[in-house]
């Protein structure tokens, strides 16, 4: 079959690019554009699925483009559809173009009516692309797509400060499961030495050779791809950032946290099932985290006093059954649970300020308390355990603070030396004489030449600790995150030889999107002298949009968004970095994503929340 699945990319992207266009107070345009946009998109795809069906629902494999290709290495955007993308794909157009119906009305004369249509578009760019991935490189574009864009949804009152401060916590989740994510591929690298195809998964035996002699990476990228999924669908430990993300616009919440976005760690579990099928220790692990979250997640729904949260923990709840139905090899029942899962809270959460009032007007006339639950049968002390565990939801956030956050706060603050001056005076230096010693490296002893690339490593990852705990200087700040890129250049040049072409690969997006973020930052410092720090939200958007709109676009450049060569960049590093360097993988991992944290941080920080100008209407901080 030969039709060009490529189409359920093109026309998404065609609105989205149409829609920046758009002014924005041509409301019934932009209005239109996005309903037009998706429905197309759903009936083309309509057409294409009977036929598809008619012909057999073969398979279908497409290598589009080779971005980059280099010796022994090369990009590939490939498509893969099959039953799993079908489904998705038809449930995913439903519900976006549904929700371009319904946000039509609902956000009538909101200031951002432009921008979150053109987030919705971006977000349906991302999902397709997700869905019709066939390789890791090409899931992780759409993965980027999809965590920037909830970020923008949820932050999408951004002159408040709960959705900006929520909008923040998950992509910092987001961030979390990326680890797993890049790792994975890290490890796929090496076990393949090919940029692996989800079409050559269903090879039984080119998995099983493969696997039965290197059963650790196997077990690395499955675990890895556990993270990634646990995170994406607030799986336990990450379960607490679902309810956090419904503070922005009810049609964004039903789109996103209650049917599509939070199914894709569900996706990546089947795309990935013939790779990790065999291991049986990581099906009984992936069970049990589902059990583990279904169990937990009932309990909290019962006691939320919000419908939104009800909904949130709810979905939690039927997403861990999921997982487990995935972990028994269920793949057509999962499918299905995940379709009516999506259906069902999508209609919740649209119909769920209806429902209030009618609730309310039942509790007055008509309400009759329940005689008995079925926590009665359970004795006193444990029901009542349950219930105050319950209340403080587990204390998940408590949890994930202590084990992950305040670490690196910690480190960071202990890393106070690193300034302005100490950056010119101390770590130029050692870096140019890093350089001279890749020039003359054979004059090294090699116990001291293997242990190099794990320290330049290790003290960029440094500067990034020192970024994500800065309060003071945001340029400092800035400068810090530009140069953790320039010590993983040379820690990959010293571990094997970067060619000059793929080390300026790598830095050209860095120094060009570093330079215009320096640019935007000295602007702003320049216009808003008293109000220039990392200490609280200043909400500089209001007044300065044009200039907020440059740094995010710098940033998102820095931080490996695929706009940049720094996105394969990325990916090429990885594929130098060899099967048995654990460490050097897990640092460099970790700094690309700490350093992603740290940048939509400061983005946060100086252009959303309430304004700090007192002549600016300011909302209460609570909602």
């Amino acid at each position: 079959m030969n039709f060009p699945i490529h189409i359920f990319l093109i026309i998404p992207f065609i609105g989205l690019i149409v829609s920046f266009l758009i002014p924005s107070k041509k409301e019934i345009l932009i209005s239109r554009l996005a309903f037009y946009t998706a429905g197309i998109t759903l009936l083309v795809f309509i057409g294409f699925i009977i036929t598809w069906l008619i012909q057999g629902h073969p398979s279908i494999n497409i290598a589009e483009v080779v971005l980059y290709r280099t010796h022994g290495y090369e990009f590939v955007v490939d498509l893969f559809f099959d039953k799993i993308s079908a489904v998705y794909l038809m449930v995913g157009g439903m519900l976006t173009f549904l929700i371009t119906i319904y946000s039509r009305y609902y956000l009538h004369r909101e200031k951002g009516y432009k921008r979150f249509f053109s987030t919705i578009l971006l977000f349906y760019l991302g999902y397709n692309t997700t869905v019709l991935s066939g390789n890791f490189e090409t899931l992780f574009m759409g993965w980027e797509l999809l965590g920037i864009s909830s970020f923008l949804l949820i932050a999408f009152y951004r002159e408040r400060y709960l959705p900006v401060r929520n909008a923040v916590k998950v992509f910092t989740i987001y961030r979390i499961g990326d680890v797993g994510i890049l790792l994975a591929m890290w490890a796929s690298h090496h076990l393949w030495h090919e940029n692996i195809t989800f079409a050559k998964l269903y090879n039984y035996d080119l998995v099983h050779e493969h696997l039965q002699n290197h059963s650790l990476i196997g077990v690395i990228i499955s675990l890895g791809l556990l993270v990634a999924a646990a995170a994406k669908s607030a799986q336990l430990p990450f379960s607490s950032w679902l309810p956090r993300a419904m503070e922005g616009p009810t049609s964004s919440s039903a789109i996103f946290y209650g049917s599509l976005s939070v199914h894709f760690g569900v996706f990546l579990l089947l795309r990935t099932f013939p790779f990790w099928e065999q291991q049986t220790s990581v099906r009984i692990l992936i069970g049990l985290l589902g059990l583990s979250t279904a169990i937990v997640t009932t309990l909290i729904a019962r006691v939320q006093s919000s419908i939104k949260s009800q909904i949130a923990y709810a979905s939690i709840g039927q997403i861990g059954i999921i997982f487990i139905e995935v972990a028994a090899g269920f793949e057509t029942l999962a499918l299905i649970h995940f379709a009516g899962n999506a259906f069902l809270r999508t209609y919740q959460l649209l119909v769920s300020p209806s429902v209030v009032s009618y609730l309310i007007k039942e509790q007055f006339y008509n309400f009759v308390p329940r005689h008995k639950h079925i926590e009665d049968s359970l004795p006193k002390k444990i029901e009542y355990s349950l219930y105050i565990l319950s209340m403080k939801e587990f204390n998940l956030d408590h949890v994930m603070n202590v084990w992950i956050f305040y670490p690196m706060k910690f480190i960071g603050k202990k890393l106070n030396f690193i300034t302005l001056k100490n950056v010119f005076y101390f770590f130029i230096p050692v870096y140019v004489l890093g350089m001279v010693m890749l020039h003359w490296e054979d004059l090294i002893p090699k116990s001291i030449h293997n242990v190099l690339p794990t320290i330049f490593s290790f003290i960029g990852l440094a500067m990034v600790l020192k970024s994500f705990s800065e309060r003071r200087s945001p340029q400092l700040a800035w400068l810090l995150l530009v140069m953790n890129h320039f010590w993983v250049a040379l820690a990959i040049s010293h571990n094997e030889h970067f060619d000059a072409e793929h080390i300026s690969l790598y830095l050209s997006g860095i120094v060009t999107c570093g330079i215009l973020g320096f640019y935007a930052l000295s602007r702003l410092k320049r216009l808003e002298p008293s109000y220039f720090d990392l200490n609280k939200y200043y909400g500089h958007a209001y007044e300065y949009p044009l200039l907020a709109f440059v740094f995010l676009l710098a940033s998102l450049g820095l931080m490996g968004f695929p706009i940049s060569p720094t996105f394969i960049g990325e990916d090429l590093i990885f594929s130098h970095i060899r099967e048995d360097q654990y460490f050097l993988a897990f640092f460099n991992s970790l700094a690309f994503i700490m350093g992603g944290i740290a940048i939509i941080r400061m983005y946060a920080r100086l252009f959303l929340g309430p304004h700090i100008k007192t002549y600016h209407e300011t909302p209460y901080q609570s909602s």
